[in-house]
C-alpha cells in the first residue's frame, strides 16, 4: 500500500509538468504568431521567448530551429482556422455573416504564412505543408459557401477553391506597401458574392 501511495505524487507531478510543456508550446505559438505577424519570420527569436514570457532554452527545447517554429506556427494556425469555421457556423446569425468571420481569420492566418516561403527547408516539407492547408481548409471553405448559398446569402457562381486562391492573391503586397489594403478589396469581393 505505501508503494501504491509514493507513486501517485510522481504521477501527478509528471501530469502537472506535462500541462506545463503544453502550456509552454500554446505560449511559443501564439507570440510566435503575433511577432511573425509584425515583425516577420527573420524576427530574433528571444523576441518570440520575451513575449511568451519563457527562457530561450525553453524556446530551444521546444523548436530547435527556426524552420520548426516556423512550421509548427503555420500548423498550429491551420488547425485554428479549420476548427473556427464550423464553430463560427453554429454560433453566427447568419452563414454569410459566419464566412466573413472566417475570411477574417483566415486573411491574419495568411499575413502569418507569406513568410514561410523564406524559410530553408531540406526536405520537401513546402509542399508537404501546401497539401495539409488545402487539405485542412478547403473543406471550411465549402462548408461554409455552401451554407451561405443555401440560405440564399451567396452566389453560386464561386468555387471553394478560386475563394481561397482569390483572398490569398489579394493577400500578396510588396513589402507591406502602406498604400495597399487587402482587407478592403477581400471586401468588395465578398460583397460581390452576396445575392
Amino acid at each position: 500500500m505505501v508503494a501504491s501511495s509514493a507513486e501517485q505524487p510522481g504521477e501527478m507531478g509528471a501530469t502537472a509538468k506535462r500541462a506545463d510543456v503544453v502550456r509552454n508550446q500554446k505560449k511559443l505559438l501564439v507570440a510566435a504568431a503575433e511577432v511573425f505577424a509584425t515583425s516577420g519570420v527573420d524576427a530574433p527569436v528571444r523576441e518570440v521567448a520575451a513575449r511568451a514570457g519563457v527562457g530561450m532554452g525553453t524556446l530551444y527545447r521546444h523548436f530547435p530551429t527556426r524552420a520548426d517554429l516556423v512550421v509548427a506556427v503555420f500548423r498550429h494556425q491551420v488547425e485554428e482556422c479549420a476548427e473556427a469555421g464550423p464553430r463560427l457556423l453554429a454560433e453566427t446569425e447568419s452563414p454569410m455573416a459566419a464566412l466573413r468571420l472566417w475570411i477574417d481569420r483566415f486573411v491574419d492566418f495568411l499575413i502569418t504564412k507569406h513568410g514561410l516561403a523564406a524559410i530553408p527547408q531540406a526536405d520537401n516539407s513546402s509542399a508537404t505543408l501546401h497539401t495539409y492547408f488545402l487539405d485542412r481548409l478547403l473543406p471550411v471553405a465549402e462548408q461554409l459557401l455552401k451554407a451561405a448559398v443555401d440560405a440564399g446569402e451567396a452566389k453560386a457562381e464561386i468555387q471553394p477553391y478560386e475563394l481561397m486562391r482569390g483572398i490569398g492573391n489579394l493577400c500578396i503586397a510588396p513589402e507591406r506597401d502602406p498604400r495597399y489594403n487587402p482587407r478592403r478589396l477581400i471586401d468588395l469581393l465578398l460583397r460581390g458574392l452576396q445575392s
